[in-house]
């Protein structure tokens, strides 16, 4: 599915959209995308997973951000390669900071790959600013690389500086689940999913209808 949707663009790019399914649990954060319903993915990159929940059938109407120009770029040539029948809306609108996130609550809301690549004085109001757009409800969809084991972080570590060229800074897992427990959202899943050398921190949170 995902040759399918990477057909065009820079030939770099689009090799790395096709080989994430390999590094990247996409099937299991495709199960999370409701079958219906407006979506938010912060840091979208180049759309893969609201691709994907177009192809699959997925009614949602979405919009991804991303700051990354090039990606959205990738995106948007993404979306307009999408059968117009299909029922999924997609929109992807670049910005700088959380103050260029969309207003107004959605019913889902993910951060994927995300916190990693921020900057460690902004990542507990990132997670707060994600948690405050999900509506009463809703779904809070989270997922990062592990700090732990230390292998898999340093590959991975390896992997995104030869890649993005980015030294990241790893957010404590735990971090993320006291701030939800704060914040009154709810959990409905907790697990490791380790993939290649990568390893996935997965965690999904309903919040209080």
């Amino acid at each position: 599915m995902v040759k399918c949707l990477y057909r065009t663009g820079p030939p770099v790019r689009r090799k790395i959209q096709h080989l994430r399914p390999y590094n990247c649990p996409l099937e299991v954060l495709l199960s999370l995308v409701p079958d219906d319903g407006s979506v938010l993915d912060i840091g979208c990159g180049c759309g893969i997973l609201l691709g994907l929940a177009a192809l699959s059938g997925k009614a949602i109407s979405a919009i991804g951000i991303d700051t990354a120009a090039a990606s959205i770029q990738t995106a948007v040539a993404m979306q307009s390669a999408l059968d117009p029948k299909l029922p999924a809306r997609l929109a992807f609108r670049k910005i700088r900071a959380l103050d260029d996130w969309p207003d107004g609550k959605f019913d889902m809301v993910s951060l994927i790959d995300v916190m990693h690549h921020i900057p460690p004085a902004k990542q507990a109001a990132t997670f707060q600013a994600a948690a405050a757009r999900v509506k009463p409800g809703g779904i809070l969809l989270y997922k990062d690389m592990v700090r732990r084991p230390l292998w898999r972080a340093w590959l991975n570590r390896l992997h995104d500086l030869g890649v993005a060229r980015e030294w990241i800074h790893y957010y404590p897992v735990a971090h993320i689940e006291a701030a939800a427990c704060d914040l009154g959202l709810i959990p409905l899943r907790s697990e490791t999913i380790n993939r290649l050398w990568y390893g996935h921190e997965l965690r999904v949170y309903r919040a209080p209808a």
